[in-house]
């Protein structure tokens, strides 16, 4: 594959099945006239991806961010939560949402995760719960987020958006806090074009999630809550179940790719991949590097001459949610400073990383950020 000013590399992009394989089901939702409101197709894919992901309970939604904001009300949440300010804008406006106040810490130097170290000077009386973010698929310190939770009496919700099929030594990382949202924007390893699930741990939370996703509507002539429209399509549905059939393949694919940028940069002075360690299965959602002080270009700079290529790496997640200045009155004060935060915002750079993205073009992007 060749280079050229038409051709454009995002960093990262969907893995889809032959449209041919979704004509059958299209013909089928069609000929059904079941075209939403949980209908089989939702079911099935339901069904398959508890069995896939390893997990009890889940619900469908039409994207990750009324997922979101669907869990923090089936929870109950109210005043403050504690969340990081490394992340896309859905987690904390989910919050907002739910009038309720993010309050940021910062993270963790090596996974970019939310340091548990700094969570309890964070607690007020009117701390709630804490959202934590598997970061790029990264797991969180579950363990250490737990054990504050369970001495304070929080809830803990996992934004699980880039941590689709990621295991840990108990299984899957879904299955820890109260709930997980996973994301299936077009982007993530596993997508329905849009969409997202709850992951929650019993049949009766399950019921209320799914009450409040229809509006809050029981039955006909019952409404019990406030709900929303948060309900996938069948046709939605129907492409995840496709999806589901190769995201082996497609992960095996990105695994690759990760592992040729690894072989590329892993000399190259100023350029620091994170080391996420090896005690967990990975979906190599994304393909995260810093530029430091000692790489010869600012990561902007290395950022704008990709761009000029048509390479659309992402500086992602700049600026930090707490930078915006809608959030600046949740930084508490200099106690919580968000420098690990700051510093690895400012310095990281999201390389291309999807199932067909050659080896041929990863050297070549390689070679662009090293001057070559």
């Amino acid at each position: 594959m060749s280079m050229n000013e038409k051709e454009i590399i995002y960093v990262t992009k969907p893995d889809l099945p032959p449209f041919e394989d979704f004509l059958p089901l299209l013909k089928d939702i069609w000929d059904s006239k079941v075209l939403t409101n949980c209908g089989p197709y939702h079911q099935k894919l339901e069904a398959a991806l508890c069995e896939y992901l390893g997990v009890e309970y889940i619900s469908l939604f039409c994207n990750a961010t009324i997922a979101l904001v669907t869990a923090l009300q089936a929870l109950r949440v109210t005043g403050e939560v504690i969340t990081t300010p490394y992340s896309f804008v859905a987690t904390s406006h989910s919050l907002v949402w739910n009038g309720l106040k993010p309050v940021f810490v910062d993270v963790d130097p090596v996974s970019f995760n939310i340091d548990p170290s700094k969570i309890e000077a964070a607690i007020t009386p009117e701390t709630t719960a804490i959202m934590a973010v598997h970061c790029y698929g990264t797991p969180c310190d579950v363990d250490a987020i737990q054990k504050i939770a369970d001495a304070y009496d929080l809830k803990v919700i996992y934004d699980a958006a880039h941590a689709f099929g990621v295991k840990d030594e108990r299984g899957s990382v879904l299955n820890h806090g109260d709930m997980s949202v996973l994301s299936f924007h077009a982007t993530k390893v596993f997508n329905t074009f849009e969409g997202g699930a709850i992951i929650c741990k019993d049949a009766k939370t399950k019921r209320r999630i799914d009450n409040l996703k229809n509006f809050g509507i029981l039955d006909e002539t019952t409404v019990v809550a406030p709900g929303i429209n948060g309900k996938m399509s069948e046709f939605n549905a129907a492409l995840g179940l496709l999806q589901l059939q190769c995201v082996d393949a497609a992960i095996a694919r990105r695994k690759l790719v990760a592992e040729r940028y690894v072989d590329l940069l892993s000399s190259v002075q100023g350029i620091k991949i994170p080391d996420t360690g090896s005690q967990y299965s990975r979906n190599y959602s994304y393909f995260p590097v810093l530029i430091e002080d000692g790489f010869p270009q600012s990561r902007d700079e290395v950022y704008a001459l990709l761009r000029k290529h048509g390479i659309y790496a992402r500086r992602y997640f700049y600026p930090l949610i707490s930078d915006f200045s809608i959030y600046r009155n949740s930084v508490m004060n200099d106690a919580h400073a968000l420098d690990v935060s700051k510093n690895v915002a400012d310095s990281v750079l999201c390389l291309p990383i999807y199932p067909d993205l050659g080896h041929e073009v990863v050297d070549k992007i390689v070679r662009l950020m090293c001057g070559g």
